[in-house]
């Protein structure tokens, strides 16, 4: 989710379109989020781990 961010926000920047920048920053916000979430143990959807 992070990276599918990144890549929008890429893409938004360069072609100048404002929602693929709004959706990429959306994304890797909470991709960051639910890393952490999995990162300190936190049990994210039934799941242990997210990656």
């Amino acid at each position: 989710m992070i990276i599918l961010g990144i890549i929008l926000l890429i893409i938004g920047f360069l072609t100048g379109i404002a929602i693929l920048w709004t959706i990429g920053i959306v994304l890797a916000v909470i991709g960051a989020i639910l890393w952490l979430l999995g990162a300190m143990g936190h049990a994210v959807r039934g799941r242990r781990h997210y990656w």
